[in-house]
């Protein structure tokens, strides 16, 4: 086949990765709002500034337990033994170091984005001696594990601050297993007395909307956390 009889098949590819190019570039607004979010806004809501692993404190403090009620939330989760789990946003591995006392010879997948959480975690673990941990180093846009081997994925106050929310939904659904658990935890923006800054909050109709957006099936929304929704969704 000649150049000149390939032109049209180069015409028509280039459209169409303009075309996909663009669709991306739609899916987010790029404006001012909330100073303590970044001026990027997905389904009419702004994402969040990300919490660094200067947060650790803020992480490990002593009255999380008190405010969260995190007892309760492991409770919602219902882990049997022998699950592969995936904690995503894992940071200091509080929930992690939780969850492997209760995989048996499961696996809790501790995936982070932050070079230096993954370094926490994994100094974490020897001064702990914690055992069925596997920190993950993640990017903006995929969690970095294989598709269809977690049984459950966590993601506690982390999702809103995700720069890719789309993507990173299509990479979590992957790497889940068919009927597969996402436990979305966010603190309550419909309730003004959680004391957490606005842009730190999810609304439950927020949450269903975008997770839908990628293909999840919305299943209940476990409401007996203090300031906390615990949503569930099913790939």
């Amino acid at each position: 086949m000649s150049m000149h009889s390939l032109k049209p098949y180069l015409l028509l590819f280039t459209f169409l990765s303009l075309s996909l190019f663009s669709l991306g570039q739609d899916r987010y607004e790029i404006r001012t709002g909330d100073p303590n979010g970044i001026n990027k806004w997905y389904m009419g809501r702004q994402i969040a500034q990300v919490m660094s692993h200067y947060g650790i404190d803020w992480l490990e403090r002593k009255e999380r337990e008190m405010e969260e009620n995190t007892s309760l939330l492991l409770k919602n989760l219902a882990v049997k033994p022998g699950m592969l789990i995936a904690d995503i946003g894992a940071g200091s591995g509080y929930h992690s170091a939780l969850l492997s006392n209760m995989v048996g010879n499961g696996k809790v997948f501790a995936v982070d984005v932050e070079p230096e959480m993954i370094a926490y975690l994994n100094e974490r673990i020897k001064q702990e001696k914690l055992s069925h941990i596997v920190p993950v180093l993640s990017t903006e846009q995929k969690v970095s594990l294989s598709e269809n081997t977690v049984d459950m994925m966590l993601l506690v106050d982390v999702y809103h601050e995700f720069s890719y929310p789309y993507e990173m939904a299509l990479s979590m659904r992957s790497a889940l297993k068919t009927g597969g658990k996402l436990v979305l935890v966010e603190f309550r923006s419909e309730d003004q007395t959680v004391p957490i800054k606005t842009i730190h909050k999810m609304s439950k109709a927020q949450a269903i909307k975008e997770f839908k957006a990628a293909g999840f099936t919305f299943d209940k929304n476990i409401d007996n956390l203090p300031w906390q929704h615990c949503m569930v969704f099913t790939k």
